[in-house]
C-alpha cells in the first residue's frame, strides 16, 4: 500500500484546525519568558523547572484537546459543571480541609479546591444563560445572573480567598456587561469603590487602628490594605512582600541586572518569588525594557482574544471568549499591581508565568474555549 504523504498531512492539518495560531503563539511566548525566569528564581530549588515543563505539556494537550470541542456541546456541560462545582464549595464549607486558616480544599481521593473550577464554571453557565435568553432579554435576567455569579463568590470569599473571589466574580460580571448591563448601572459602583478608597487612603491613620473593625472583612484583609496604604508600618511582616518587591522592582533600571543577576531574589530577600512575586525577579533581571517586552505579549494575547470573541459565531461563544480573555486582563492587572505596590497582596498568579499546575491548567482550559470559539467561525466560514 502506497504512502500518501498529502493526504497524512491533511490529517495532521486537521487535528489541529482549531489550534489558533496566534493566540497559542502569544501563551507560547509568555511561557518561555515563564521558563526562563523561574529557572532563575528557582536556582535553589531543584526540580520546579522540570514541574513546571510538565504542568505546560499537560496545559498544551488540554488546550489543543478543548480548542477542538463545539461550543455547542461545551453549552451541554454548564449546568452540570456549575452544579457540581457549588456541590464542592459547599462541601469545602462543611468537611474541608484547613491549611495555613484557610479551609479551601476536599480530599475526594485527590486533595482538590474547587475554587479553580468556578474560575471556567461560572462564566460558562452565564453565557449558557444568556445564550437562552437571546431575543427575549429582561432587567430581571441581569438580576438572575448576579445570583448565579454572587453564590460561587460569596462561597470562596468565605473560605477565605479573596484573590479567587475577584478573578471568579470579574470573570462573571464581563460576561453579564457583554451581554448588555449598561454602563450607566456600573458607573454608581465604580464612583462608590472610588469614594471608599479616598476615604480609607484619608482617614487611614484613624481606621487602621487595631481595635477598629471593618464590616464584611477578617482581620488580615484589613491589614492588607492597611499596609498598602503604608507599607513601613509593618516593614517585617506583611509589608515586606511590598517594600521588597518594589526595591527588586526599581532596582532593575531600564535595562535590568541582567539574568541569573537578580540579588533581592537571590538573596531570598523577595518572598513567594516563584509563584505569586514572579514579575518581581523578572523585573530586577530584565528592568523596564523586560517589563514593556511582557506587557506587549500580554496586550497581544488579549487583543487576539477579543478578536475571536468579537466574531464568534454565537452569543454564547462571544460572550464566553470575551469574559474570559478579560479575565486574562484582571490576572495580570492584580499580580502586577500588587507586586509593583499599587493593590493589596493576595494570591493571585502572573498568567503563564508564575510556577503552579492548577493555575496555569486552569488558564490553558480557558484559552482551549477561546480557540474553541475561533473555530466555529472558521468552520462556518470554509
Amino acid at each position: 500500500m502506497q504512502f500518501d504523504k498529502r493526504a497524512w498531512l491533511d490529517r495532521i492539518k486537521k487535528m489541529f484546525i482549531g489550534f489558533d495560531r496566534p493566540l497559542a503563539l502569544a501563551v507560547f511566548l509568555l511561557m518561555c519568558v515563564g521558563i526562563v525566569t523561574l529557572y532563575s528564581a528557582t536556582l535553589d530549588m531543584p526540580g520546579k523547572v522540570e514541574d513546571q515543563l510538565r504542568n505546560i505539556m499537560l496545559t498544551f494537550v488540554l488546550m489543543w484537546a478543548l480548542a477542538n470541542v463545539p461550543p455547542t456541546t461545551l453549552m451541554r456541560f454548564a449546568v452540570p459543571l456549575y452544579t457540581f462545582g457549588i456541590a464542592l464549595l459547599v462541601a469545602v464549607a462543611l468537611f474541608g480541609l484547613t491549611r495555613k486558616g484557610a479551609k479551601r480544599w476536599i480530599n475526594v481521593g485527590v486533595v482538590i479546591q474547587p475554587s479553580e473550577i468556578m474560575k471556567i464554571a461560572t462564566p460558562l453557565m452565564l453565557a449558557w444563560y444568556y445564550q437562552r435568553r437571546e431575543g427575549v432579554m429582561r432587567w430581571y435576567d441581569f438580576l438572575v445572573g448576579l445570583i448565579i455569579l454572587v453564590v460561587p463568590v460569596a462561597l470562596i470569599a468565605k473560605q477565605p480567598d479573596l484573590g479567587t473571589a475577584v478573578l471568579v466574580f470579574a470573570a462573571g460580571l464581563f460576561v453579564i456587561y457583554f451581554a448588555g448591563l449598561s454602563f450607566k448601572l456600573i458607573v454608581p459602583v465604580l464612583v462608590a469603590a472610588a469614594i471608599a478608597v479616598t476615604s480609607i487612603a484619608v482617614f487611614q491613620d484613624k481606621i487602621c487602628q487595631p481595635e477598629v473593625q471593618w464590616p464584611l472583612m477578617h482581620d488580615y484583609q484589613k491589614h492588607r490594605i492597611c499596609t498598602l496604604l503604608d507599607p513601613t508600618s509593618d516593614p517585617l511582616g506583611k509589608g515586606f512582600h511590598t517594600i521588597q518587591a518594589v526595591i527588586a522592582i526599581g532596582s532593575g533600571g531600564p535595562l535590568g541586572k541582567g539574568w541569573l543577576k537578580g540579588t533581592q531574589a537571590h538573596l531570598e530577600f523577595i518572598p513567594e518569588k516563584h509563584t505569586d512575586f514572579i514579575f518581581a525577579v523578572f523585573s530586577e533581571e530584565f528592568g523596564l525594557a523586560g517589563g514593556i517586552v511582557l506587557l506587549v505579549l500580554y496586550m497581544a494575547l488579549i487583543a487576539r482574544g477579543l478578536y475571536i470573541a468579537a466574531n464568534g459565531a454565537t452569543l454564547f461563544g462571544r460572550l464566553l471568549a470575551g469574559s474570559l480573555t478579560m479575565a486574562f486582563f484582571t490576572y495580570a492587572f492584580v499580580n502586577i499591581g500588587m507586586v509593583s505596590g499599587i493593590l493589596p497582596v493576595v494570591g493571585v498568579p502572573l498568567p503563564f508565568m508564575s510556577y503552579g499546575g492548577t493555575a496555569l491548567i486552569t488558564l490553558g482550559v480557558a484559552t482551549g474555549l477561546i480557540m474553541s470559539v475561533g473555530r466555529q467561525k472558521r468552520l462556518m466560514q470554509s
